[in-house]
């Protein structure tokens, strides 16, 4: 029977209540009074030199307060990366300034130059277009191969190239490998792109600075999935202002999918402004404001090699990947296609050998950083396409060529740095076939065939890794923070608690969740419970949301504190039915002494942590409060199975996908209809990559020509099919105590090469030997590949 209460229940969200009736509290919903507006002037120019700059006539319209220009900023510390790679010469990456306003030179469309500040958004935009800017215009480099190329335009004067690294991993394997293809019986090549993608969360970015005069203290409300990250990188590294001097809050957020990481301009001005006129100042992005400010991701171009001994056994894996990082770092961008990549190029198989070289370069394009999987979907793409390529090539079924190279024996050393702990791939493979009917599949062709459509069945394999620690571990390899996270249960003097988290939530349901976990360990009811999260003055130093690390990191916090309370809550329960301690028990919100029918309710006990009048304070001190960090001991790894069904249409190339299963082993499972709804979400996610998303620039000018809804295609109720989800096959993880994996990320690293391998097998079935066509798969492409 299903739980109606606790870890495993599929309890409705809490939280959803006041979304889904307009009560909400978004950082727009935020007005201080004698707030200013701020309007941005950004670079309709790709690259070039500011020649000069005339606020006058500006400053001098209704309301402005004041123009503020990158003069302003001379002397304040630029936007920080936060994560160095080191390549594999052994040089540190190139690391250029990145100012908060553009100083000297713009390198990107969207660039900031300058921000007026009035008493009304409306005359801070009117304002803004009155400036009078001359910009000299420089050679724009968008192509990677082109921006590595001798003579190739600076978008960094002060860099000897646009070469940001030259990542080798593992460099030591490069011989083996390299002497593994020497002799393999099979090589399948692929060279591939994946795509650029604008992130485009429900709610737009939103930046409030405020300053108190009186105590010199600084508050920022911001749209953040890690507030207590901002405070630390915009408060010591950009504005210099000392920890206990700001406050960063972030209300609910409407979604990030990565993009509300990391720390913006927009936030370090805002905060500075603030100071700088006595008044809060605020900045709400448009949506088309967005499309040119916010990190995208991906866009990623790879060959990628892979050797078969000759019976078809996986011998090595070679690839060589030109990664974009945009015209400047932003916060975790290094990582994602080094170590959030390379790390995962094994997949699921037991591959001996495996090099993987990356090559990060600077464009005139927006920053690119992290966004929904965050290095694990590039790894994905490129081994489940070439795998799939590899048995078309040898004829032999591709699930069977997948199961025959999969890892079986746990735990497992990767040739990639990895440990893989558990995990069961071929269970989650006969739960996919199970749900997605493959045996099926061949009728259901024969009748697509009859309406005069292609029919193909893509099947992916993918696993990742979730929780990203340890602290130590990530800090030898670049990453300029810790990676734990933090948790305070305060239990209240009538038994109702608080539970202070490091994580935050935008649309994960933490609220919902975490409570369940709480109450499943003291035995009372999840009402009880609250989620405080968001507000750096009232929660642990926590490393925020993202990477599917809420419950397998923040989540453990949770439980050892919880542990802790439970501990302290059994001595004084001890105390009160004159027992031993070691014969305590507690369940169903009772503490009884084993053996007699003795018990105390839980509120009883909390009761007297407050009014200590039966217990020796000397002892027991009053109060119960406990706080715990978690910096987990590694990773966590989910995995799945997914298979796609499209139907394609011959006369125009239009692919629809008609069926979409996915079998996910996610450890195990505190709410089943949340994980549920992250599959979904992921998997419209990927299949809106593979199909419809493209964020394209003008290969001459940088001029970005997907900067609205009208030329970036967003996926609709109607591109999604229904999707048979299962995540039964779960093997817990065995290091953190909820044996939980994490489940944000795996349908957006899933399905891209499920939905590509589809039409591939589809266009095969019409006669058309298309070896591979590049995301996004419009109707065009198609039409364009079936055609020759």
């Amino acid at each position: 029977m299903p739980k109606d209460s606790g870890i495993g229940a599929s309890s409705k969200r809490r939280e959803d209540v006041r979304f889904l009736t307009g009560a909400g509290n978004y950082t727009d919903d935020i007005n201080i009074h004698g707030q200013a507006y701020v309007h941005f002037l950004r670079s309709d120019m790709a690259h070039g030199r500011i020649v000069s700059l005339d606020t006058s006539a500006a400053a001098a319209m209704p309301g402005v307060v004041r123009i503020f220009t990158g003069a302003d900023f001379e002397g304040v510390g630029g936007l920080p990366c936060g994560w160095q790679v080191t390549d594999r010469h052994g040089q540190p990456m190139a690391e250029p300034g990145h100012p908060v306003l553009a100083q000297g030179k713009v390198r990107h469309v969207g660039d900031p130059i300058a921000a007026v500040v009035a008493e009304t958004a409306a005359q801070a935009r009117d304002a803004a277009e009155a400036i009078g800017v001359e910009i000299e215009e420089l050679p724009a480099v968008v192509d990677m191969k082109a921006a590595l190329a001798e003579g190739a335009a600076k978008v960094h004067d002060d860099l000897p190239s646009n070469l940001c690294y030259d990542w080798g991993f593992v460099e030591e394997n490069k011989g083996a490998v390299d002497a593994a293809f020497d002799k393999a019986a099979h090589v399948t090549t692929l060279e591939l792109v994946n795509n650029r993608l604008v992130a485009n969360p429900m709610e737009p970015r939103v930046a409030i600075g405020d300053y108190a005069r009186a105590t010199g203290e600084s508050t920022l409300y911001t749209t953040s999935q890690n507030p207590h990250v901002i405070r630390l990188l915009m408060g010591a590294f950009v504005l210099g202002i000392p920890e206990h001097k700001l406050r960063v809050v972030a209300p609910d957020v409407g979604g990030g999918f990565g993009s509300k990481i990391f720390h913006y301009a927009e936030e370090a001005f805002c905060t500075f402004a603030a100071k700088a006129i006595n008044r809060p100042v605020k900045w709400t992005s448009s949506r088309s404001e967005a499309f040119m400010s916010d990190a995208h991701g991906r866009d990623h171009v790879t060959k990628i090699e892979l050797a078969l001994d000759e019976n078809n056994n996986f011998t090595a894996i070679r690839t060589e990947t030109l990664a974009n990082m945009g015209a400047y770092l932003s916060t975790f961008a290094p990582s994602v296609p080094t170590w959030l990549h390379g790390t995962l190029m094994a997949g699921n198989y037991k591959t001996p050998l495996i090099y993987v070289n990356v090559k990060a370069v600077f464009t005139n394009t927006v920053p690119v950083d992290a966004y929904r999987g965050a290095g694990r979907p590039e790894a994905t793409y490129q081994l489940e396409r070439v795998i799939d390529k590899a048995a078309r090539e040898l004829g032999v079924d591709p699930i069977a060529l997948r199961r025959q190279n999969f890892v079986t024996e746990f735990p497992y050393q990767t040739p990639v740095a990895v440990v893989y702990d558990t995990g069961d791939y071929n269970a989650t493979m006969d739960k996919l076939e199970e749900i997605a009917d493959i045996a099926g599949f061949a009728a259901r062709r024969a009748a697509s065939e009859a309406k005069g459509k292609l029919r193909g069945l893509g099947v992916n394999c993918y696993i990742e890794a979730c929780g990203i620690a340890p602290s130590n571990l990530v800090g030898q390899l670049g990453a300029r923070a810790g990676l734990y996270d933090a948790a305070t249960v305060r239990v209240n003097a009538t038994g109702s608690i608080s539970v202070m988290v490091g994580a935050h939530s935008h649309g994960q349901g933490h609220e919902t969740a975490f409570p369940q976990v709480v109450a499943e360990m003291l035995g009372i009811d999840e009402s009880m419970i609250e989620i405080v999260h968001g507000d750096s003055s009232k929660i642990p130093f926590g490393m925020g949301t993202y990477g599917s690390r809420s419950l397998a990191v923040c989540g453990s916090a949770m439980v050892r504190a919880t542990e802790k309370i439970i501990n302290k809550a059994k001595k004084i329960a001890a105390h009160l039915m004159e027992a031993s301690e070691a014969d305590i028990e507690l369940k169903g919100g009772q503490f009884t002494v084993a053996g007699t029918d003795k018990s105390v309710a839980w509120g009883d006990v909390t009761l007297a942590a407050y009014v200590p009048h039966n217990y020796p304070l000397e002892d027991i001190e009053p109060g119960l409060e406990e706080t715990a960090f978690y910096d987990p001991s590694n990773f966590t790894y989910p995995a799945g199975a997914y298979a796609c069904e499209v139907e394609v249409d011959p006369e125009t190339g239009k692919v629809t996908v008609e069926r979409f299963s996915a079998a996910d082993d996610f450890g195990n499972i505190v709410n089943p209809m949340i994980v549920s709804g992250q599959v979904h979400g992921g998997l419209g996610q990927g299949i809106g990559q593979a199909l419809l998303e493209n964020c394209a620039y003008d290969p001459e000018t940088g001029q970005l020509l997907s900067a609205s809804y009208m030329d970036y295609a967003m996926p609709r109720a109607d591109d999604v099919p229904f999707y048979a989800v299962d995540h039964s096959c779960a093997t817990p993880c065995t290091h953190n105590p909820l044996g939980v994996k994490g489940c944000g990320e795996a349908g957006a690293i899933g399905s891209p090469p499920s939905v590509v391998n589809a039409v591939i097998d589809a266009l095969r079935s019409g006669g058309k030997d298309v070896a591979h066509i590049d995301m996004p798969m419009s109707p065009s492409r198609v039409w364009a590949a079936m055609n020759g």
